[in-house]
């Protein structure tokens, strides 16, 4: 989920320069486009990115390294529950 949050924070920081020097470039099917559409939507999936690292984090460990310590599952059958 970091390396999410992180690919989706780089998006958005070039969104944001992108858009703020040419935002013809991302709103194309528009007239007149402005820049304040382009923070606006460069701040919200910067939000989202901040959100995402924060949850990833609170994870402690990425999920490949969990599945990793994770012991098999036993196949024996307690004896107390065997009738």
């Amino acid at each position: 989920m970091i390396v999410w949050a992180i690919n989706l924070l780089i998006l958005s920081i070039g969104i944001l320069i992108v858009g703020l020097i040419k935002p013809n470039w991302l709103l194309f099917w528009m007239e007149k486009p402005s820049r304040f559409i382009i923070v606006g939507v460069s701040i919200g999936l910067f939000m989202v990115a901040a959100v995402l690292f924060g949850e990833g984090n609170r994870q402690g460990a990425p999920l490949s390294e969990v599945a990793k310590q994770n012991k098999p599952v036993a196949t024996e059958i307690p004896s107390d529950l065997v009738k």
